[in-house]
């Protein structure tokens, strides 16, 4: 295989869910494809590396200063749902079982990959608190080891306050990811929440 293509094949397969195969495939039909589908793809691509960022609030990519989320005057009824990445809260937002605020940080706390509280979006939580009148905060982590730490990293770090916290209910089982949950037993798991 020639060696330019070779290398965009790699880029590729670095893709979470993209695996040597799929991005081999997914290579050729792009270079085959006589309808400017690569350049198009190459140009929004850049394009949206140059303009979007994380929204300094929340974290949520946006192109705005302030994501569609924060601004939105609707969201602000005092509940604040923490996730571990955009995806979750994609997922959340396709199921419409949510409409406060997110709170992205960015993974989870690891000891095996070493990410520590400094590498995630944990530090303005609690002027968040109390800049947004916060009154719950739901976790909607992963249900692994990393996302409980990481749980209660964070209703250690906030301390002795009049939050309510609470989870996500049954439905989402253990090891659970929210990509990979239906929208019903989403809608479940969320109206049936748990204090914590």
């Amino acid at each position: 295989m020639n060696i330019k293509i070779e290398k965009l094949v790699k880029q590729f397969a670095k893709l979470p869910r993209v695996g040597n195969r799929a991005a081999t495939r997914i290579v050729i039909d792009l270079l085959q494809d006589k309808t400017g589908r690569a350049e198009n793809l190459a140009n929004t691509l850049l394009d949206v590396s140059k303009s979007v960022h994380p929204c300094p609030n929340c974290g949520v990519l946006t192109d705005c200063e302030i994501c569609e989320y924060c601004s939105d005057p609707a969201r602000k009824n005092g509940q604040l749902c923490i996730v571990r990445d955009l995806s979750d809260v994609l997922v959340l937002e396709k199921s419409g079982v949510f409409h406060g605020c997110y709170h992205v940080l960015g993974g989870n706390l690891s000891g095996v990959s070493g990410i520590t509280p400094d590498d995630l979006n944990i530090a303005n939580i609690k002027d968040r608190i109390q800049n947004e009148n916060i009154s719950e905060i739901i976790f909607a982590l992963p249900n692994t080891v990393e996302g409980k730490t990481t749980q209660q990293y964070i209703i250690a770090s906030i301390g002795d306050t009049n939050i309510s916290f609470s989870e996500l209910a049954s439905g989402v089982p253990l090891g659970g990811d929210l990509d990979y949950i239906d929208d019903g037993t989403l809608t479940l798991a969320f109206g049936g929440r748990k204090k914590l």
